[in-house]
């Protein structure tokens, strides 16, 4: 079995980082270290929007850690990472919706 490296984006540190609870920081970093083996058989893909990324519930299911697999790189890239609160503008899916959404206008800017 083959061990991936498992990255986070900038955004998904400051995220962890700003998380103040020391054990929800622990549940969430335990979970993380397990997607070094076989990310793409855990989680659940996601769909429309957040196509090609996956995702895994953490810290007593509350949390959920998006990511991506570089099958080509051998990585797993922590994307984002936050709490799951349903009809909420800050739940994790929204937010993530929020930031693919602002890359890609940043992207069209700099081919303009």
């Amino acid at each position: 079995m083959k061990k991936w490296i498992v990255e986070m984006s900038e955004e998904a540190r400051k995220q962890f980082i700003e998380i103040k609870d020391r054990r929800i920081q622990s549940q969430l970093y335990k979970r993380m270290v397990q997607l070094e083996y076989e990310p793409e058989k855990q989680g659940k893909a996601l769909t429309k929007e957040l196509k090609g990324h996956r995702r895994v519930r953490a810290a007593g299911q509350r949390y959920r850690i998006i990511y991506k697999v570089e099958e080509d790189r051998i990585v797993v890239t922590i994307v984002y990472l936050g709490r799951r609160k349903e009809g909420d503008k800050d739940d994790v899916y929204e937010a993530m919706k929020q930031l693919i959404r602002t890359d890609r206008l940043r992207q069209q800017n700099q081919d303009s």
